[in-house]
């Protein structure tokens, strides 16, 4: 138990790496080759449904396909998991491919939204025979908050405390095979101090997105930003990372990066860290490695590790 204290890039077209989140596809119309299961509801929470979008291939492999689980950015405050048309170029390449809905911070603080998360995971390792998909076989992907909650899955495997009950299945695992983390914040107690300001503060509450989420001002909430914070639970025992910053990230600095990828590294995790020259949030602009190379770097990471 851990101590308390995530083919070429044109064939894959899998998210829209200049934006935090997929693109709102509310027309969406798969390829004949794809079946495509919009809204899903895998859990409901005091009356509120969640739900994740799903697209895999209409004949799926001879064996269990592998998982690819896509959460989205928009600071913990907006955002959608409605994208399924982003992740197209990974159905095709064999992949189950998942959207998933966790709750906005207008409707619930932290742990809400990792609770959520992880009730996807279990629902789909629950309903794995009817859809076909592999349960050991499970890699998850996110921008930006988004990139914050799948580090968390990936740090946070069999800590109690974050695991919650959210949508049932709790005979199954929320454990993850691989994690894809695009510049996402990993420690709630520097955020404000790595920028250098308060940025993005809403001018109702006064609070930044990360201290929204954690419900209050950061040095008034230590211990729920500590709780938050996927560098709080590295060890041996996570699974493979790859994370990717721009190096003039002015949204999410990359020392929030830095400190992940050295924890994970001194705790022995298999991680691999890429530094997106004149990258900023969304790796806009003319960025080292390009956006092309960058996809096809991701996949090649989930094809080691999922297939």
């Amino acid at each position: 138990m851990k101590r308390l204290c995530l083919a070429l890039a044109a064939a894959l077209c899998v998210v829209s790496i200049a934006s935090c989140q997929p693109p709102q596809r509310p027309q969406f119309q798969p390829p004949p080759d794809l079946e495509y299961r919009p809204d899903v509801v895998f859990a409901t929470v005091e009356g509120r449904d969640l739900h994740m979008d799903l697209i895999y291939p209409k004949q799926p492999p001879a064996t269990p396909m592998p998982v690819v689980v896509w959460v989205h950015g928009g600071a913990w405050r907006a955002g959608s998991y409605k994208g399924a048309g982003q992740l197209v170029g990974l159905a095709r390449q064999g992949y189950f491919c998942a959207s998933i809905e966790y709750r906005l911070t207008q409707v619930a603080i932290f742990p809400a939204q990792i609770f959520d998360c992880k009730g996807a995971l279990r629902y789909l390792r629950a309903h794995a025979q009817e859809y076909r998909l592999n349960p050991d076989k499970i890699g998850v992907w996110g921008g930006s908050a988004g990139g914050h909650l799948v580090a968390l899955l990936g740090t946070s495997g069999g800590v109690q405390e974050l695991e919650g009950d959210v949508g049932g299945n709790l005979d199954q695992s929320s454990a993850v095979q691989c994690v894809v983390d695009f510049f996402g914040p990993s420690d709630m107690t520097t955020m404000i101090a790595d920028r250098g300001a308060r940025i993005l503060v809403d001018e109702k509450t006064g609070l930044t997105p990360e201290e929204a989420l954690i419900g209050g001002k950061t040095e008034e909430h230590l211990d729920a930003a500590k709780a938050a914070s996927p560098v709080t639970y590295v060890d041996r025992d996570d699974p493979p990372f790859l994370i990717v910053h721009g190096e003039v990230d002015k949204t999410v600095p990359i020392a929030q990066s830095e400190k992940l990828a050295k924890l994970l590294g001194e705790a022995g995790v298999d991680c691999t860290f890429v530094r997106v020259k004149n990258g900023g949030h969304g790796f806009r602009g003319d960025c080292d490695p390009t956006p092309q190379q960058i996809n096809q770097t991701v996949l090649e990471f989930l094809g080691k590790h999922l297939k």
